[in-house]
């Protein structure tokens, strides 16, 4: 039987890390093709390159079985090129991150690693973004590998409905203290309270720093936030239509 063929990104950069736990954990289930900005793209949402020209040069970081391309464009012209130009037929999954701090509640608006994402399921390919609450590049993904080979196992097996993507946050390593589990939630409704630093440069010219201030206000029990406040890896489905079905009656009377 012909394995799986799977693809990897994540906005991290290609030789973050966390990308490279993943390569390594992928290799085990199909063959890999990886796809990855050549330098950090955290923040960059579902950004795509329209203004210039994006260049993709296939490299060798990693002595392994995996095909891997490095990309100046952002996570979602990454998963673009594969899908339209690299890969020589439709992947039977791709997998973001591992991401280096949280994607969970609104930062998955925010989040290239779940942009890419939720682009291949676009794209009709079951995704998967996992995320390690952790910034730091010495972070030790040992405890969530066996969650990450869990979940992908799950869905090379069992599929996901179209259209839809898996965002996955797997809480900090704590010595003494086991993950508890995995908990299929809801996005929590929290938001952050945003603030800019007014500085000053060497010549005297104003530039601002953004910085801001993470606030949970949902106190459901059945939320992201809490399965990862209680050290359970949260699993949210998500995906790319952003109707509010609910109020459209309601607003269809005053306008």
């Amino acid at each position: 039987m012909q394995k799986p063929l799977i693809l990897v990104v994540n906005d991290d950069g290609i030789n973050a890390p966390g990308i490279r736990k993943l390569i390594s954990i992928m290799n085990e289930f199909g063959d890999v093709v990886v796809v990855a900005p050549d330098s950090p793209q955290s923040g960059k949402g579902h950004a795509i390159t329209l203004e210039s020209i994006i260049k993709c040069d296939k490299i060798n970081i990693d002595d392994g079985p995996q095909e891997e391309y490095s990309c100046s464009g952002t996570p979602v012209d990454c998963v673009k090129l594969a899908l339209n130009k690299i890969l020589k037929r439709k992947p039977d999954l791709c997998v973001s991150g591992i991401n280096h701090g949280s994607n969970s509640s609104i930062n998955v608006i925010y989040s290239g690693t779940m942009s890419a994402a939720i682009e291949a399921a676009l794209g009709g390919v079951p995704s998967i973004g996992f995320s390690l609450l952790d910034y730091s590049l010495e972070a030790d993904f040992s405890e969530s590998e066996k969650f990450i080979r869990k979940i992908t196992k799950s869905v090379l097996d069992n599929g996901l409905p179209g259209g839809i993507s898996l965002n996955v946050n797997i809480p900090k390593s704590v010595i003494g203290k086991k993950i508890n589990g995995i908990k299929i939630c809801r996005q929590a409704k929290a938001k952050w309270i945003e603030e800019f630093d007014k500085r000053q440069d060497p010549k005297n010219n104003t530039y601002y720093w953004l910085t801001g201030k993470f606030v949970n206000s949902d106190n459901g029990e059945d939320t992201d936030e809490r399965a990862l406040e209680n050290h359970y890896v949260s699993v949210v489905p998500v995906q790319f239509d952003l109707t509010a079905y609910q109020e459209i009656s309601k607003i269809n009377n005053f306008i």
